[in-house]
């Protein structure tokens, strides 16, 4: 039989989001790409260091510890093939040996091959294939390369925290908000409490985890998973997202509404291994304390038009 995906979580991610390339990055950043390779080559045998969001990565392999294949993570890279090297022996001198698919396009679009992947998640540190992931419809963002590494405090646990409006929920609200202000969105959202907002980016992205701890528990993965919604929504607000996810049959450990108060306080008395927000301000507040990655979706990240007379 041919190799399928089919019924794993499937994560997408590159080799900046994995391992800490920045060093690296700005000999590709410069346009000096021979460099690149060459400063890969010569440190073949010298493992990477994590990156932002290796600790999810590790966590989530963890869910075949018992010889159940439910997650799969694939490299999906602009790095060339040379280098791809670097990356598989990093990931082994890590002990990631489950990671043993990749895609490394030598600078070309990478977000492609997420429709045969059939990812539920894309995390690369460039924000443009992040935007075209997001417009493909699959859950991506771009990873704050500065953030604060993982607490190791939870080794049982994969911790993920989402914002709500234009991550789990569509931006309908927040355009509201945008438009009209603070006491705008408050009316509109109690005069539609009971009307579930219409799913964001990472709904199927939460989905999918909710569907990956089922099938855990009836297993023996040894890890479980902790979702939090930490939101700058408060009362009144607060019943609409409660509602939409009940009517998705899916339900948050923690829901943190926070009333426009900083975030990365309470994310980092929570410790997640990974924070999910579409507002550039929130991520650069979390990253100082969690893992953090900005979703480039909805009202906050679309152009602004200029009128001439």
């Amino acid at each position: 039989m041919p190799a399928t995906l089919e019924g794993q979580l499937v994560v997408a991610i590159s080799s900046r989001a994995l391992f800490d390339f920045e060093e690296e990055n700005r000999l590709f950043e410069s346009g000096d790409t021979h460099g690149y390779m060459q400063a890969q080559l010569h440190k073949l045998d010298q493992p990477a260091a994590p990156g932002v969001a290796f600790s999810l990565v590790k966590k989530l392999l963890a869910f075949n510890g018992d010889g159940q294949r439910r997650v799969e993570v694939v490299v999906l890279s602009r790095n060339d093939p040379v280098s791809g090297m670097r990356v598989f022996r990093s990931a082994a001198a890590h002990g990631l040996n489950l990671i043993e698919r990749g895609v490394f396009t030598q600078g070309s679009d990478p977000f492609r091959y997420l429709r045969p992947l059939g990812a539920h998640l894309f995390l690369s540190a460039n924000e443009a294939d992040v935007r075209q992931a997001l417009a493909l419809k699959f859950p991506a963002a771009r990873v704050a390369t500065g953030s604060m590494q993982a607490s190791n405090e939870h080794p049982d646990e994969v911790r993920i925290a989402f914002d709500g409006d234009a991550v789990l929920f569509d931006d309908e609200a927040e355009r509201v908000y945008q438009h009209g202000g603070l006491q705008a969105f408050q009316a509109h959202e109690v005069e539609n409490a009971a009307l579930p907002l219409p799913p964001g980016p990472f709904q199927p992205f939460l989905a999918a985890l909710h569907q990956l701890q089922q099938a855990s528990q009836q297993g023996a993965a040894p890890l479980r998973i902790r979702t939090a919604l930490v939101t700058a929504r408060s009362a009144p607000a607060h019943e609409r997202a409660i509602r939409t996810l009940m009517s998705w049959n899916i339900a948050v450990d923690e829901a943190m509404f926070l009333g426009g108060l900083p975030k990365g306080p309470f994310l980092r008395e929570f410790e997640p291994d990974f924070f999910f927000d579409d507002q550039t301000g929130h991520v650069s507040n979390a990253a100082e304390h969690v893992p953090s990655g900005l979703v480039t979706y909805g009202i906050s990240h679309e152009p602004v038009l200029a009128f001439s007379e």
